[in-house]
């Protein structure tokens, strides 16, 4: 049983293998596009700010030193109960391109981030909006290339990834075991088939079309989804839009996180929301990272033969999708060498943020509670 179970995990990984590797290469580095506008198109940046003190100085002064000629930065501090607010107004003083709104109040029916983001799109008279974390660094001539490749595909919808820079390996580790799993639910290299019900959406980057964005309803439509960027991308791509996905590598960096516990409360808000919070589906999630990513680990040390042989080869072709897949976000290829931790630590996020949810009844983001009733009724 063990060897004809280690035979099935093998060709599902071999398939999935070969379809992440194929689909990852269909997708551009933005740092290969070039910086030259054929049309010149105004863009508003508008990021959402929450408690971001840390990071906020840094991240608004890469914005600012962007090269793009026509450029407006309109920021929401979101009910900040630190420095940022202050931050934003010194920083204000001293770049007429600053907007800067202070929201006081959260209405019902919304999340913050969303809430931030959506009154800071009607104050927007960009042609194009990119919406952006407010701890996110980019190079100065991103935007400009991000434009042209936009222009360039007649796209409606741009994203990009990020280069995630945190301060322990584990936590990199953690990064680039995410960001297979993250491949595997999306598939985004099939976001720009126009026959897929794939999509795409990057919390760190998404570009989109003004008209574009008010014509899908924009956050409004997706008030209370804490996986906010994703749905961003599905509403565009549903109403027949055109969007795809670019590598910000070496362009575009973010501190994801910054502890082991940064991470497990983080993804608290997003993880069951991945599912539309549907039980089978995550308690599925879990047996999967069970069977597939930690029982062959573990079955190198209890089986002989050629059942272990089976399970070498396993552990093999999970390394090798782990280590090609971090060549396209400036991670190590021997991050891969952590997969069973990284992989145990994802599979135990999975099952508290699960039972938290459920047990809360909802979730905690952000200092504010938004209960499980109000979150499932907002499905797209």
């Amino acid at each position: 049983m063990l060897f004809w179970l280690g035979i099935i995990i093998l060709i599902v990984y071999t398939l999935i293998g070969l379809e992440v590797a194929i689909g990852s290469r269909k997708i551009v580095f933005l740092r290969d596009i070039d910086p030259i506008l054929s049309t010149l198109l105004s863009v508003s940046i508008v990021v959402a700010a929450r408690n971001e003190e840390r990071n906020i100085r840094e991240a608004l002064r890469s914005l600012l030193a962007l090269d793009y000629p026509q450029l407006q930065l309109i920021i929401v501090d979101d009910r900040s109960d630190d420095q940022t607010g202050a931050i934003l107004d010194e920083m204000a003083t001293c770049d007429p391109r600053l907007k800067i709104v202070h929201v006081t109040g959260l209405p019902g029916g919304w999340l913050g981030k969303n809430h931030a983001l959506w009154t800071g799109s009607k104050l927007a008279p960009g042609d194009l909006l990119l919406f952006t974390d407010a701890d996110v660094v980019m190079a100065p001539d991103t935007l400009t290339r991000a434009v042209n490749y936009l222009q360039q595909e007649r796209l409606d919808h741009l994203a990009a990834t990020p280069e995630a820079r945190m301060p322990s390996l584990f936590l990199n580790m953690f990064g680039a075991t995410f960001g297979l799993f993250f491949g595997m639910f999306t598939r985004p290299w099939k976001a720009a088939d126009p026959r897929s019900g794939c999509h795409i959406g990057i919390g760190a980057f998404n570009l989109v079309r003004a008209e574009t964005y008010r014509q899908v309803g924009g956050h409004e439509t997706i008030a209370l989804r804490p996986d906010d960027d994703l749905k961003l991308g599905k509403i565009i791509k549903k109403s027949g839009f055109r969007q795809r996905l670019a590598y910000g590598t070496g362009l575009i960096t973010v501190e994801w996180y910054s502890s082991v516990r940064e991470v497990v409360l983080g993804l608290e808000k997003n993880v069951f929301a991945g599912t539309d919070y549907r039980l089978w589906l995550a308690t599925a999630g879990v047996l999967f990272q069970l069977a597939a990513n930690l029982w062959p680990y573990f079955a190198l040390f209890v089986t002989k033969g050629a059942t272990l042989a089976v399970y070498i080869a396993i552990v093999a072709v999970i390394s090798t999708i782990v280590a090609d897949g971090a060549r396209f976000h400036g991670s190590s290829p021997w991050y891969a060498l952590g997969f069973p931790f990284t992989a145990g630590l994802f599979t135990f996020i999975i099952i508290r943020t699960v039972t938290c949810n459920l047990t809360k009844g909802g979730i905690v983001w952000r200092g504010t509670f938004y209960p499980l009733s109000e979150l499932r009724n907002n499905r797209v």
